[in-house]
């Protein structure tokens, strides 16, 4: 049987633009957890403190159920997909209204060993 020698983590429906968490996840994919995780901190963006959560999820997932080792890992996937859209509107001049799109994101984060 193959060894395992990665895990992942999901925030599913977080309420975030999928468009604007893209930005900080090109930020951290491919990088040592512990870069990732500096990287995250400092990043002013409040996809940044959801993604940090998942990152960190994903990296107890590998510790935890996997016995795999937090120095020896890279982020292998990370990926947002967009969620279900929450449609509001906005009332305007003359009795019209706006579309207002929240959107929200399913945030994905992958581990694997070097």
């Amino acid at each position: 049987m193959a060894e395992i020698t990665s895990a992942k983590a999901m925030a599913r429906t977080v309420r975030v633009s999928p468009r604007k968490s893209r930005l900080v996840l090109d930020n951290i994919r491919g990088k040592s957890v512990a870069d990732a995780i500096a990287i995250l901190t400092f990043t002013p963006n409040k996809a940044a403190e959801i993604i940090l959560k998942v990152l960190n999820s994903a990296v107890a997932n590998a510790e935890n159920n996997f016995g795999l080792d937090k120095a020896n890992l890279v982020v292998s996937e990370a990926f947002a997909n967009e969620g279900p859209t929450m449609k509001r509107f906005r009332p305007r001049a003359k009795g019209s209204a706006s579309p207002i799109n929240k959107r929200t994101a399913h945030i994905t984060v992958a581990v694997a060993e070097k």
